[in-house]
């Protein structure tokens, strides 16, 4: 159940900010929704595509790498979710019906623009996490590990599969969210509810955990961590003091510092 005092703003496709109809929303594959009330700073990226289980076609890419690109220069942005609205599916993965009909060079072409995609939510500057509630196969798993963090119902489905379609990356073998779990392949495993978004509910409940955290220090620490684990622990330590440095001057390092001393609960405003 959805907190009552958690204000839902109607999804909408991101190029259309605050002023799109809801029957246009409903027509895009790609829908966002920024939370308000309590949850303010939770933005959702809505993948929808019943007609293909949420397969990474062109109009899909497309209006997700639109989505990211302009999401990633709002500040606004805290946390960014990935979410279904295809009941049981995450993402199917590649949409093979569509690719069958492209020429060599356009598969070419469109594998790149697939590499591109998951550099940029590997790269968002905000957290994200991936609500796994279903099917997460091939590149939908691919997109769901380039999450920073990821949730999956029991229920759900992955794997990288490609090879069983004469593709790469892949190694063919599904696992349940369970399995996944105790692999190490999902941060977090739950119990499948009746209305199907067990994963969605728990992946909300960790973005408000990120929530009331400095934003700058939680981008500051994000790129500490992934260019950090890139090279060698010399390098890491650098660029870890680089981040710092950047974070000194910043008016929620001061305003941190103040509520501890008072005891009180730190407001930090992102400057």
């Amino acid at each position: 159940m959805l907190r009552v005092l958690c204000l839902l703003r109607p999804w909408r496709p991101l190029r259309a900010r605050g002023c799109a109809s809801d029957g246009a929303a409903r027509g895009s594959e790609i829908q966002v929704r920024a939370l308000a009330g309590p949850d303010q700073g939770i933005t959702e990226i809505l993948m929808n595509r019943p007609s293909a289980r949420n397969a990474l076609g062109n109009v899909f890419v497309s209006e997700l790498l639109e989505s990211l690109a302009q999401l990633r220069e709002d500040w606004q942005v805290r946390v960014l979710l990935f979410r279904s609205g295809v009941k049981g599916v995450f993402c199917a993965g590649a949409d093979l019906k569509e690719r069958e009909q492209m020429s060599e060079a356009e598969v070419g072409v469109f594998v790149q623009r697939l590499r591109g995609l998951m550099n940029d939510i590997a790269a968002f500057p905000a957290p994200t996490i991936a609500a796994m509630d279903g099917f997460a196969l091939g590149g939908g798993l691919e997109l769901a590990l380039a999450c920073d963090l990821r949730v999956a119902a029991s229920s759900a489905v992955m794997g990288l599969i490609e090879t069983t379609r004469g593709l790469l990356p892949g190694a063919g073998r599904r696992l349940s969210g369970t399995e996944a779990h105790a692999l190490g392949l999902v941060n977090h495993a739950v119990a499948q509810n009746e209305e199907g978004h067990a994963a969605y509910q728990r992946a909300r409940a960790l973005a408000r955990e990120i929530l009331p955290q400095a934003p700058i220090a939680v981008r500051l620490g994000k790129v500490a961590i992934d260019r950090g684990m890139e090279v060698d622990i010399a390098s890491g330590m650098a660029i870890e003091g680089m981040c710092y440095a950047q974070n000194i001057p910043t008016r929620d390092r001061l305003e941190g510092m103040a509520a501890f001393r008072e005891k009180r609960p730190p407001k930090f405003v992102g400057k």
